[in-house]
């Protein structure tokens, strides 16, 4: 009797698993941690040579902000604040900042990152024979880190840390966040949480066929435009940054214009805020202004809504938010902004929002209908060109 054959069996086969980015390359790693190496070595230094240990910082303040007319962009300037050990008000804040520098230098050799709270937690703890704490609270571990970015001469990213998510997109776009391939126009009504950490080595631009960028303020009104598929009618690509826009959403829209040449119309509330939001995606922050070189967008156009919209409009006395103090008092100082005092056009703008003596949110022109924003107001407004700059 013949033998009967074994069934062949097939070798099960894992798929192979996509190549992920770093956080950061591998040629700032070395650099970042050079400059680690270098703070670490003069504080050394000064200790062994019988010499106060110090760390220079510079000045994240207007007086040290400069208006780089020529680039349209905020850069800081040149001033320092020397941090002392042996100084009682400034040795808490010098043995942060080393704190600090070492955390994200074991996370650079670790090869991974982590988010502000991590950060937080990672350098928390008593100081040893007292009730001290290394840090009271995450908002002061926050400030001293960007500290130590600018004295670094390193972004955030490039210490491996990362903020909260904050932000979305959705529109004709293909992404590649860290090996994964997304599809931005099928992104269903959530659309893609823009990440923190927004730089090259993460995130790759695959296929684009949009023709801009409609940046909204918030996800209430974005929500409106990608229901209403404003990105498929327009060929656009759609964010938002759920108020002022955090840094990853900033990198994001920076890289979309300088890389591949998408123009950025912002459409913000009709009050000081939104200018200042509009402001900071142009020029860049006065508190960051060491970041405006990856951050702002000089050619960013403001669409609206603004404080002529409310008799061009034809909207109603409902949609009126009388201006508070606080209000005339930030509308007077944006007035003052060099890139804004010698422009007309805003200065009208800024004049005819205290005229008026009221705000107006970008949800007031559903007062005209539900979707009059997306079917009328800003269509009128991009094929008009009618912009503020």
């Amino acid at each position: 009797m013949a033998k009967k054959k074994k069934a062949a069996t097939k070798k099960k086969t894992t798929p192979a698993r996509k190549k992920r980015g770093a956080a950061v390359s591998k040629e700032r790693d070395k650099a970042t941690n050079r400059a680690i190496e270098l703070l670490a070595d003069s504080v050394a230094r000064d200790g062994l040579k019988g010499r106060e240990p110090s760390v220079d910082i510079p000045l994240r303040t207007v007086t040290n902000m400069k208006w780089n007319k020529r680039k349209r962009i905020l850069e800081m300037g040149d001033s320092t604040q020397t941090r002392s050990l042996f100084n009682v008000g400034q040795a808490k804040k010098f043995m942060q900042t080393l704190l600090l520098a070492k955390g994200s230098r074991e996370l650079i050799k670790a090869e991974k990152t982590l988010s502000l709270r991590g950060m937080y937690y990672m350098t928390l703890h008593t100081i040893e024979g007292t009730n001290e704490k290394t840090f009271n609270d995450q908002g002061e571990s926050d400030t001293v880190l960007e500290d130590l970015e600018v004295s670094l001469g390193g972004l955030r990213e490039e210490l491996h840390v990362f903020a909260k998510k904050r932000g979305t997109m959705v529109g004709n776009i293909t992404v590649e966040d860290n090996g994964d391939e997304i599809d931005c126009r099928r992104m269903g009504t959530g659309g893609y949480a823009i990440p923190s950490i927004c730089e090259p080595s993460v995130i790759q631009f695959k296929k684009c066929d949009a023709d801009f960028v409609l940046h909204v303020e918030k996800d209430t009104v974005w929500s409106r435009f990608n229901e209403d598929r404003f990105w498929e009618t327009h060929n656009c690509i759609l964010t938002e940054g759920s108020g002022q826009p955090p840094r990853g959403v900033r990198r994001l829209l920076h890289r979309l214009n300088k890389e591949l040449g998408l123009p950025i119309y912002c459409l913000l509330d009709c009050d000081p805020w939104g200018h200042y939001i509009y402001s900071v995606i142009k020029q860049g922050s006065i508190n960051l202004a060491f970041e405006s070189q990856r951050m702002a967008i000089p050619d960013a156009k403001y669409i609206g809504i603004r404080a002529e919209d409310y008799e061009r409009c034809n909207l109603s006395p409902d949609v009126r938010i009388a201006l508070n103090e606080r209000d005339i008092t930030r509308a007077k100082q944006i007035s003052e902004y060099p890139w804004f005092k010698d422009k007309r056009p805003w200065q009208k703008e800024i004049k005819r929002l205290l005229s008026n003596g009221f705000k107006m949110e970008v949800e007031s022109l559903i007062t005209k209908d539900i979707s009059y924003v997306t079917e009328t107001y800003v269509p009128d407004r991009l094929r008009e060109k009618d912009f503020l700059d």
